[in-house]
């Protein structure tokens, strides 16, 4: 599958300066409602719960797209060391900030996943994670699982969180209210833009399959699950807050059955677990 995008270098500039914009304008607030209520909460103690499966004590991680810096001060919490990595200049100000609160050292670079080639080394990493769809604003995958590839060592991992394009909840949404053109948003092949704070996004939703594409040459897929499958997304957010026994029943439910093939190309977000190949 050819990831790369079909527009010319100024409109990609223009788009990831969009993008980059509008994480900016909401850096400051980003921990509140708008980045981080009661569904995503959840979903990040679910990424936090394949974070550690994942990684052993002690491991030099890169975080892609490291927002506020909740996953990245959280894991050198737990002794790892953290490279944490953004587009937004904002976000990675809120990161060292957080992490300088907490007493923690974490190595905070303002540089997006397609810039990985800004980060020296080779092999010098046991592993990256992605949480909650930074991936999504990349324009090149492929350059992406490259750069990866030489950053890890050989049997390191990628641990991502991807908004993917089935999300049987937004279907049912969009649908009831009859708003066709916002239901067809997640089917677009290409990229497309996304509001947030009177700015725009510029993304690009995958199947699992379609993601994983891109990084096959090199790491070798252990885990594919869906993400809020059953579970309503963070942007429903306000059944959970009325219906709090419903919502613990069905992220239950979510962990029991969402990595069933079928069901894993499902849900709000999909998450894999990928391992560099030896050669």
């Amino acid at each position: 599958m050819n990831t790369t995008h079909p527009t010319t270098p100024t409109l990609l500039d223009e788009r990831l300066a969009d993008t980059q914009q509008a994480f900016d304008s909401v850096a400051a607030d980003y921990d509140g409602p708008r980045g981080n209520n009661i569904a995503i909460q959840d979903m990040r103690a679910e990424m936090w719960r394949w974070l550690e499966a994942s990684f052993a004590p002690g491991s030099r991680l890169i975080d892609l797209g490291c927002g506020t810096g909740l996953d990245a001060v959280h894991l050198a919490g737990q002794g790892h060391q953290v490279t944490a990595t953004d587009w937004s200049p904002g976000m990675v100000a809120r990161t060292r900030e957080r992490a300088e609160q907490a007493g923690l050292s974490v190595d905070t670079h303002a540089l997006g996943a397609h810039e990985l080639q800004r980060l020296p080394g080779e092999g010098q990493f046991d592993g990256a994670y992605s949480n909650l769809g930074p991936l999504n604003c990349v324009p090149d995958l492929t350059a992406v699982a490259a750069e990866c590839a030489r950053l890890i060592r050989p049997g390191g991992r990628l641990v991502f969180t991807v908004i993917g394009r089935w999300c049987p909840w937004e279907i049912a949404h969009y649908a009831r209210q009859r708003r066709w053109q916002r239901l067809a948003v997640r089917f677009a092949r290409e990229t497309v833009a996304v509001g947030m704070n009177g700015r725009t996004i510029w993304t690009r939703y995958y199947t699992p399959a379609e993601f994983y594409a891109a990084f096959q040459p090199h790491f070798a897929l252990e885990v594919q699950r869906g993400l809020c499958v059953f579970v309503p997304p963070p942007y429903l957010t306000g059944l959970a807050e009325r219906h709090p026994r419903w919502h613990q029943r069905l992220w239950a439910l979510d962990r029991r059955v969402a990595g069933w093939p079928g069901i894993n190309r499902l849900g709000d977000h999909f998450l894999l677990v990928m391992r560099r190949r030896d050669s």
